[in-house]
């Protein structure tokens, strides 16, 4: 039997970057773990261990410090291009570098009555995700957010499904909404105003779903994705994803007490998992 190598790539991942940015009046933070893969002639490697065009991905961990040191950090999308851009300048072996980048964030902290130069606040679970990817024939630059919590209590209604023998669940007018949504969207250009961009998109999707009468998850996550395609230009698509956080109505009635859309019970497992991607015509 002939075997062959068909695809191979390899790199470096959860490297955790703290990078502050020191002015005279405050200090800037940003802390993010990147991801870096490699593809190229690397084939040697795999068949022969001859490892002579292999970059070590020790050496990869080493390249984000120093070019976070010598270029600074000011959005993630700017710092993953010019990693992906390292990679293929410094070594003609490699054909393409993905890199991935997700932020941690943190909010300037207010206290006193002012916002603090030097002091931060957490943001909570959502993270600012990137993934940049470099070829010889140029760069394409997608940007993010994962795990932005978001509930209604209200507004959201679910009927009309199929039902056969295996089906249990009642149809509902008004139930509780709530999800932990991912979203990525592909940016035509890469020398946009990415911060601008992010927050004007988050802001959108924050919007949209507040004020949608939502027939089905599905409805409420294309409303989401067409109105961040209608804001913003720069964009080709957008792809969402929203697990269905379900809460469940507690039965009240062996304790004499109707339950009239007033206690709930959180559940984790299993969920509901809808996505679908977007794009201009």
């Amino acid at each position: 039997m002939s075997v062959v190598l068909a695809h191979n790539s390899y790199g470096k991942s959860q490297v955790h970057l703290t990078r502050v940015t020191r002015h005279a009046d405050r200090h800037d933070l940003k802390e993010l773990a990147v991801a870096i893969q490699l593809e190229g002639d690397f084939a040697a490697s795999y068949l022969k261990g001859d490892n002579s065009h292999v970059i070590a991905t020790d050496t990869m961990k080493n390249t984000v410090y120093v070019l976070a040191k010598q270029q600074g950090l000011t959005d993630i999308e700017g710092f993953g291009q010019l990693l992906a851009g390292h990679f293929l300048k410094e070594y003609p072996q490699v054909a393409a570098a993905t890199i991935t980048l997700v932020e941690e964030p943190w909010q300037r902290l207010v206290a006193l009555g002012r916002e603090q130069p030097h002091a931060f606040a957490g943001g909570g679970g959502e993270k600012r995700t990137s993934t940049i990817v470099g070829t010889r024939q140029g760069l394409q630059v997608e940007s993010g957010l994962d795990g932005l919590l978001l509930l209604k209590t209200t507004d959201s209604a679910f009927t009309g499904f199929v039902r056969d023998r295996y089906t249990t669940l009642p149809e509902t007018s008004d139930r509780i909404f709530a999800t932990a949504l991912s979203a990525s969207w592909l940016f035509r250009g890469i020398t946009v105003d990415f911060d601008k961009w992010h927050q004007v998109i988050r802001q959108t999707l924050l919007d949209v779903f507040a004020e949608h009468n939502s027939l089905a998850v599905q409805q409420t996550l294309c409303a989401m994705g067409t109105a961040v395609l209608n804001v913003c230009a720069d964009i080709d698509q957008i792809t969402l994803r929203m697990p269905n956080k379900h809460r469940l109505l507690v039965n009240l009635q062996p304790f004499g007490l109707d339950n009239k859309n007033e206690v709930f019970v959180a559940t984790d497992e299993p969920y509901g998992l809808i996505s679908g991607t977007l794009r201009r015509e």
